[in-house]
Order: structure tokens, then C-alpha cells, then sequence
């Protein structure tokens, strides 16, 4: 079974989802690819990871760096996996570009290239917006590119956070 819990932050409605201990989702209420990993069957119900999870996002939206991060579980493919990974060690208030997220990716698996479109399309399917920051990657240019939940909810999340935009 799985649990949904709604937060209303300054930008919108929020809907997390839960499998019983770990977050598996956190979604502006209505953005792309929204609830694409919640299962058919759930129940709305307060769990200590939602508890957690809007101590996290009070603490974010009051202007500040979270110091903790609850617990997630990421439901995707491996190499979604492995983007939204590098996704967390952005810092806050920073950026990283998506061809340097695949430059990275791939001197890891020891191939010479990858697509930056590739990653492009796991950074927009990142099912927990937000924690797994991918509000962070920006064009090649330093263009606000490609945020499932609207670009001016990108521009506001990484002003909230100082980063020089």
C-alpha cells in the first residue's frame, strides 16, 4: 500500500506519496508527469516520513538550507537512478548544467559520451522534486531550462536559494 500527504508551500499545492517508510514522491500539485510512480491504490495519511518531510520543505521555503533529508527510495530505472543520484550532490544555492551531469555519468560508466538529452529527460521524470534538487541544472548557456513544474517556479526556487542566476 501507499500513502499521499498534501503540503501547501508558497508556490502551490504539493502532493508527496510514501511507501510506508520512505518518500517515493514529491510533486507541485498539476506539473508534468505528476504522480507518474504513486501506484492505482492509496490512502491519504499522515506517516512520520510526511511529518519529516514538512519539517524539510517549512525549513526550505523559510529561506534556509535543510539539515536533514528524509528518507527517500527512488522507483525508477537504473539510469535515472544514477542522474537523480548526481542530482543530490548538487549544492544549494548552486547549479550544474546538464551536459556536465552527463560528462560525469559517463566517465563513470567509462564511455566517452553521453547525451545530454538523455539526461534531460531523466532530470524532468525526477519523481521527488524538490529534495532531489532538479531545479538546480541549467543549460549549457546558463538558460532556466526544462522544470516540470514551470520555469517560474524554477526562477523562484533558486532565488530563494541565492544562487546567482
Amino acid at each position: 500500500m501507499e500513502f499521499i500527504h498534501h503540503y501547501d508551500s508558497p508556490l502551490g499545492g504539493i502532493t508527496m506519496a510514501s511507501d510506508g517508510d520512505a518518500l517515493i514522491g514529491l510533486w507541485f500539485d498539476g506539473q508534468k508527469y505528476f504522480a507518474d510512480v504513486l501506484d492505482n491504490e492509496y490512502e491519504d495519511r499522515m506517516l512520520p516520513v510526511f511529518e519529516e518531510t514538512d519539517r524539510w520543505l517549512d525549513i526550505y521555503f523559510s529561506g534556509k538550507e535543510p539539515d536533514h533529508t528524509p528518507p527517500i527510495r527512488m522507483k525508477t530505472s537504473g539510469f535515472r537512478k544514477a542522474v537523480w543520484e548526481m542530482l543530490l550532490t548538487i549544492p544549494y544555492g548552486e547549479t550544474m548544467t546538464y551536459g556536465d551531469i552527463a560528462k560525469t555519468i559517463a566517465e563513470k560508466r567509462g564511455i566517452s559520451t553521453m547525451s545530454a538529452q538523455a539526461v534531460g529527460g531523466a532530470v524532468g521524470h525526477n519523481a521527488i522534486s524538490l529534495i532531489i534538487p532538479c531545479h538546480r541544472v541549467i543549460g549549457a548557456d546558463g538558460s532556466l531550462t526544462g522544470y516540470a513544474g514551470g520555469i517560474e517556479r524554477k526562477r523562484t526556487l533558486l532565488k530563494l536559494e541565492g544562487a546567482d542566476i
